[in-house]
């Protein structure tokens, strides 16, 4: 019998003391709209709190080899095709967030306290581990990527408020600027995503809510865009937040409000104005579980193999058990358009 089953039915068994020791759920007022997952990736088969954070990185020629990217933070990274499939692991540190640009992609790695770049190669789909850039800080804890202005941007954030923005091009970067954007409670940053044509990075302080911030404007501030107090859906945790790109400045931006299961749909064009929000499901056909307690997210709007309108892509972290096999669950971005009346 297999560490799962002997856990799955132990729970089973326990019956009404596993419920009475199960979180109570946020009672709030809020009503989340169900979208069904449609897929899963291959578990980080083990226990503990393992899976944190996914990134999609598009084939240029061939939508159909894309490949998800998915953090394992005691290990490294976890390569998937686009049925869930694993690929490739590479045993890089403990990597916490993970964000792409073209065929680079940088993750936080609190191991080290640097930043992880790995190069995707396009003809033949393998990553590889492509050097290491010193933060000069302790433990870089999430990240995101950017281009603006021509150049690469590559932004960790701290869990004393902080982030860093790096610059250049390719991978040569260095660190043009540190900005305070934590301003509350414990001030812990984690999820960030950079809008490249607005130039502006969105980040999550973990127990108060998202802030924007100018990356055109060195002498820029962070700017509230919604907070855990405002009724519009987000609680603490604040974790994972991505875009989904739309024509011109037409899109969405996408939180995870992790205690509450549930993640918080946002305009991406100012005022960011909330649509909706949404809690994941098994799918229709009982092959995939639920999601909770999601940590990092990436939303894209590619097209891919049936999904023409692109996915939401979520960290689960119980499948079904809590800290048990945990893996990434993919979302139809069509879907979510349809629950929530996006586009209409």
């Amino acid at each position: 019998m297999t560490l799962r089953t002997l856990l799955l039915a132990g729970i089973a068994a326990t019956g009404l003391a596993a419920c009475e020791t199960a979180p109570a759920p946020i009672e709030d007022g809020i009503t989340a709209t169900p979208v069904a997952a449609s897929f899963e990736t291959d578990p980080m088969t083990g226990t503990g709190d393992r899976a944190d954070d996914p990134a999609l990185w598009v084939h240029p020629a061939d939508a159909s080899r894309s490949l998800i990217l998915g953090t394992n933070k005691d290990e490294g990274l976890h390569v998937y095709d686009l049925s869930g499939k694993e690929l490739q692991f590479l045993d890089a540190g403990q990597l916490n967030n993970v964000d792409v640009r073209g065929n680079l992609a940088a993750a936080s790695n609190d191991e080290f306290n640097t930043i992880t770049l790995f190069a995707i190669d396009p003809a033949t789909g393998l990553v590889d581990h492509a050097g290491e850039v010193e933060t000069g800080k302790t433990e870089p804890y999430g990240i995101c990527m950017g281009s603006v202005g021509g150049k690469t941007l590559i932004i960790p954030t701290y869990k004393d408020g902080s982030i860093q923005i790096w610059s250049g091009t390719g991978s040569d970067v260095a660190l043009t600027r540190t900005v305070q954007v934590g301003q509350f409670g414990p001030r812990q940053l984690e999820g960030c995503v950079v809008d490249d044509a607005a130039g502006i990075a969105f980040i999550g302080e973990e127990e108060h809510g998202i802030w924007k911030l100018d990356l055109t404007d060195a002498a820029s501030e962070p700017v509230s865009v919604d907070t855990i107090a405002a009724g519009n859906g987000l609680v603490a945790d604040v974790e994972g937040l991505s875009l989904w790109l739309g024509a011109g400045n037409t899109g969405y931006l996408v939180a995870s409000a992790q205690e509450a299961d549930r993640y918080v749909i946002y305009d991406r064009a100012a005022p960011h104005t909330p649509r909706g929000v949404i809690t994941i499901t098994g799918s229709e056909d009982g092959s995939v579980d639920a999601v909770s307690h999601t940590d990092g997210l990436d939303a894209s709007s590619a097209a891919l193999p049936g999904f023409p309108k692109g996915i939401l892509i979520v960290q689960d972290d119980a499948n079904p058990v809590s800290e048990v096999d945990q893996n990434f669950k993919v979302v139809d971005w069509q879907a979510i358009e349809t629950a929530l009346g996006l586009g209409e």
